[in-house]
């Protein structure tokens, strides 16, 4: 991390308890929860957008046409479904 900066942030009791029990839990600190926590969020709906904007720019005629083909290769040694 190359810049820190700090943030106020006010939570009601229940929360706040509810966070130090967990980051106790887990052997960190809550300032190092929160920004996990944060960075999950984001990491979350970055995710999001990013599969949008793939969706945008796809082409379902061509998904199509290559998902319809017949032949190819048989599965190598290993790599055959498991049709339990």
């Amino acid at each position: 991390m190359k810049a820190v900066s700090t943030y106020p942030l006010r939570l009601p009791r229940s929360l706040r308890a509810a966070v130090a029990r967990v980051a106790r839990e887990e052997g960190t600190s809550v300032n190092q929860f929160v920004s996990s926590a944060v960075a999950e969020k984001l990491a979350a709906l970055e995710a999001v957008e990013f599969f949008e904007s793939r969706k945008a720019r796809a082409d379902f005629a061509a998904f199509d046409r290559i998902m319809s083909r017949k032949g190819g290769e048989k599965p190598r040694a290993g790599d055959e479904l498991d049709r339990k």
